[in-house]
């Protein structure tokens, strides 16, 4: 894993600089290898060209590995999913929330997202005839958004204990940038533990911001951000959800997501959330590894989220 290789493996990088990089928020090889030689530059107090030099030596350390269309098929075989608790939803996504991936659900507030968030956190505990996988959770709280309240109440609608439900669910408030990041390194030994869902809502709270220098550099650490989620999720089996809302881009009339362009490269699935009426909502699948565009209707209710 990128995550293991030491820093000082990369060519032309010794301790002092690779201690620069730690204090800066460059953890792994492949948060260097992404990184821009304007930004490495800087934090080392280099050129650009030796920051150039140490990106792509960065990248060469990665390597590639290629294999057959019938290994990749093997190691797809291995996917589970979990219930979302809805069954148009589970059928709009394939039959759920998919290990191995992220899925990321975006839209306005009070749309549903930390809604489905809370209920995921219930269902993964459940037993796999009941579309669970008897795991954990983990929710990753940027926003103030978490309740344990609604935690018991969604247990109760499958017959589950309030007291064990909420004890399979792990939670961290994170206030800063820095303790979002921070945060990945506790995920991981929860992992360990039995996480299989790690929950980040939201996604890009910490990372937004006006429009000038430091822009750059905030678009740079969401990315490596979202790159160590990816890495968890295709290396260790964990489905990872996360949120975003949505606004209102430069020059164009319609609204997207505030995380992109960088959270489109690392999503697998994105579902926009509306709402309709009172307590409906629809849900679309906008993309997915396959042909995608589908669409579902859920309602929110005391018990949770459920078909219409």
């Amino acid at each position: 894993m990128s995550s293991e290789i030491p820093l000082t493996k990369i060519k032309g990088l010794g301790p002092v600089m690779a201690e620069r990089l730690r204090a800066s928020g460059f953890a792994t090889v492949e948060s260097v290898a992404i990184a821009p030689a304007r930004v490495l530059a800087e934090v080392l107090g280099v050129s650009e060209e030796r920051a150039a030099k140490i990106s792509q030596a960065a990248r060469e350390l990665l390597g590639i590995k290629f294999v057959t269309a019938e290994e990749y098929f093997k190691q797809r075989s291995k996917v589970a999913y979990i219930s979302t608790g809805c069954k148009a939803l589970d059928d709009m996504l394939g039959g759920g929330v998919e290990t191995g991936a992220i899925t990321e659900l975006v839209g306005e507030f009070g749309t549903g997202k930390t809604q489905l968030c809370h209920q995921l956190c219930v269902t993964v505990q459940l037993s796999e005839d009941l579309g669970g996988l008897s795991a954990k959770a983990a929710y990753l709280d940027s926003e103030g958004t978490f309740a344990p309240e609604r935690v018991v109440q969604m247990a109760r609608r499958w017959g589950l204990d309030p007291s064990e439900a909420l004890r399979g669910v792990y939670y961290a408030r994170l206030r800063s940038v820095a303790e979002q990041v921070a945060s990945l390194l506790e995920l991981r030994r929860l992992v360990e533990e039995g996480v299989i869902l790690a929950v980040v809502d939201s996604i890009a709270a910490h990372f937004r911001g006006p429009a000038g220098p430091d822009a750059l550099t905030r678009a740079h650490e969401l990315a490596v951000y979202l790159s160590s989620l990816r890495e968890l999720a295709e290396e260790q089996g964990v489905a990872v959800v996360v949120t975003d809302r949505v606004s209102a881009a430069p020059g164009l009339a319609e609204l997207r997501p505030s995380a992109d362009p960088i959270a489109a490269m690392f999503v697998d699935y994105r579902v926009s959330l509306h709402k309709v009426r009172e307590n409906v909502r629809r849900a679309q699948l906008e993309f997915a590894p396959w042909p995608a565009r589908r669409s579902a209707l859920f309602a929110i209710t005391e018990d949770g989220v459920v078909d219409v």
